[in-house]
């Protein structure tokens, strides 16, 4: 029988009684002010998740030093001038009844404004995997690791004064500290660098300064990749050594997560912390469970968890004491709450596609947002209370733009109907849902539709508006949520009998005989490819104009798609366009 019984069970942290074991982990938002202070965005953003009921919200990275900020738009916390900001975030949380630790962050070399200005620092002067085609950092020097460890204790300080419950120091995903643990970044040769244990005593001196400046009964943790995830990178066994340091040093929770944002810049078979969607929730438990072998404090697991009962059966089988969940709650803040409540149906659930949020903050540095879920970062937008006067609203279009429409309408207490041409909702989500792995997808929109009806949406499917039924029907407003079209090759021939369009295969209408030349090398061209792939098709060769493949800009799921296609052989034609299309031949053109 499933249960929450572990999940919802009180965790105690030296003083501090976290109310159940979800942990919301730190996400970076960038909705920060310009002067890294904390912004009304900030506070709306944090108070929705914390409605959801996480027993611990920790804060997005939260700089202890200029030279650390990951981006204009930071929190910082290197100054006191940042300490009533701040306090209103803590006593924003707090009112929902959860508990907050703040999160004490240094990009280190990962600091992509900095490289621009060649003032990037690191532990040595060794380019950064993401960011070294920019420059080289600087090696820092003892006086910087020195001011940079009271910078880490003086920022936990404050943290504490602004009424924060507990800090976290950042050592994972390649930043600052694991920049110092890893040899692939540290080569340094004084007492900072040389052999595992050498290179793990920038992070043991920054929590043991960050204890010395909160005392004895304030709760702090540690966030670890379990393994870097690189070749000929640390294991999981190394870390199993340095814990019971880690621990001495004031460590009272290890919140285990894995890899570096740089890892399938190295290579593309390995974790990425960013788990798209080909990862299944909780793939990483097993590290959270390792170390806990040897130590007896709290230890966080995460890895794309979304169903609040299998986490509890992660805790239950003794993996890990509380579970962090991320992109869940910028999808869905309310998954907890559904659950407890006995409606766990009404979840949407996280696609894990990235797009919203780790792309968009990593690649354009713009403000969080989700592909589901358009209030994320935009929570100052949307009225909580009903509107005032009831309205009649007609969507049309029954995508996930539409059925997004109509749900937000419906729950501002409107009188909505939506009217959907085709048979069933959806629009081209339907046919995202049938490449390898995107299941979800499917299940996003069954989820939506219901949520709609339950909302006392009126669906009308095989139904196309017309001036007509709007002048008969009157409505107040009406929503044109209608879609995209398909974009079309202007090649000759591409009229021709074997030419068909993307969905045509995907939703089984054409069975195509090898082989298959799919022109556009973008999402659509590659997931349909994958899709032949796993079908049993061989003989397929992608056709794209441009340079490179644009799905590898996608975090993560870009280069896993990429390797599988690789490793079955299709054939991948960059700075190719096609010319002609004939019965038995497509005529291409390689640029240069």
């Amino acid at each position: 029988m499933k249960t929450l019984e572990h999940l919802l069970s009180p965790i105690t942290i030296r003083s501090l009684t976290i109310p159940n074991r979800l942990v919301m982990p730190p996400m970076g938002t960038a909705l920060g002010n310009d002067d890294n202070t904390v912004s009304e965005a900030n506070l709306a953003y944090i108070k929705r998740r914390a409605q959801g009921g996480a027993g611990l919200i920790i804060t997005e990275i939260t700089e202890v030093h200029p030279l650390g900020s990951a981006s204009p738009r930071c929190i910082g916390v290197w100054d006191d001038k940042f300490i009533p900001g701040l306090s209103r975030l803590a006593d924003v949380v707090h009112a929902q009844g959860s508990k907050i630790a703040m999160q004490l962050h240094h990009t280190g070399r990962e600091n992509y404004l900095l490289q621009k200005k060649n003032k990037a620092i690191g532990p040595s002067a060794i380019p950064s995997y993401i960011f070294g085609f920019l420059g080289t950092p600087r090696e820092m020097t003892l006086d910087e690791v020195e001011e940079t460890i009271a910078a880490f204790g003086n920022a936990a300080a404050r943290a504490k004064k602004a009424g924060f419950d507990a800090v976290e120091l950042h050592g994972a995903h390649g930043y600052l500290l694991m920049q110092f643990l890893s040899a692939h970044s540290n080569q340094r040769t004084d007492q900072y660098g040389g052999d595992f244990r050498g290179r793990a005593r920038f992070m043991i001196e920054c929590l043991k300064e960050a204890r010395k400046q909160v005392g004895p009964d304030f709760p702090m943790s540690i966030r670890i990749s379990g393994e870097e995830c690189i070749k000929n990178g640390y294991t999981i066994s190394d870390m199993q050594t340095i814990i019971p340091d880690l621990v001495a040093a004031g460590a009272d929770i290890i919140n285990v997560s894995f890899g570096t944002h740089g890892s399938p810049a190295v290579n593309i078979d390995t974790p990425n912390p960013s788990a798209p969607v080909e990862y299944e929730p909780g793939f990483k438990a097993f590290l959270a469970g390792k170390i806990k072998e040897v130590t007896k404090v709290p230890v966080i697991s995460v890895g794309r968890y979304v169903d609040p009962y299998a986490m509890d059966e992660v805790i239950a089988r003794g993996d890990a004491d509380m579970i962090a969940v991320a992109r869940q709650h910028l999808a869905d803040p309310d998954f907890l709450k559904n659950a407890r409540e006995g409606h766990p149906e009404d979840t949407l659930e996280c696609l894990a596609c990235n797009q919203g949020c780790i792309e968009r903050l990593s690649l354009e540095a713009l403000p969080i947002r989700c592909a589901i879920n358009p209030q994320t970062g935009q929570e100052l937008m949307y009225p909580a209370a009903p509107a005032a006067i009831s309205r009649k609203v007609w969507v049309v279009g029954g995508g996930p733009a539409g059925l997004t429409a109509a749900f937000e309408a419906a729950r501002l207490g409107h009188q909505v109907t939506l009217f959907e041409q085709e048979s069933q909702t959806g629009g081209n989500v339907r046919y995202a849902a049938k490449a390898p792995h995107k299941e979800v997808y499917g299940r996003y929109i069954k989820t939506l539709t219901a949520k709609c009806k339950k909302k006392g949406v009126d669906i009308k499917t095989g139904t196309e508006v017309t001036e007509a039924m709007i002048e008969a029907g009157k409505p107040d407003a009406v929503i044109l949520a209608i879609g995209a079209g398909i974009s079309t090759c202007p090649a000759e021939g591409i009229n021709a009998s074997v030419v068909c369009d993307a969905w045509q295969i995907l939703d089984g209408t054409v069975q195509p005989k090898e082989p298959v030349v799919v022109i556009g090398g973008g999402l659509v061209g590659m997931e349909t490819a994958d899709f032949l792939r796993e079908k049993g098709v061989k003989d397929i060769t992608i056709v794209e104009m441009l340079p490179s493949s644009p799905v590898l800009a996608l975090a993560a799921h870009g280069f896993m798609l990429h390797k599988r296609l690789r490793a079955a052989g299709i054939k991948l034609m960059f700075g190719t366009r096609v010319k002609k299309i004939e019965e038995n031949a497509v005529v291409v053109e390689a640029k240069g």
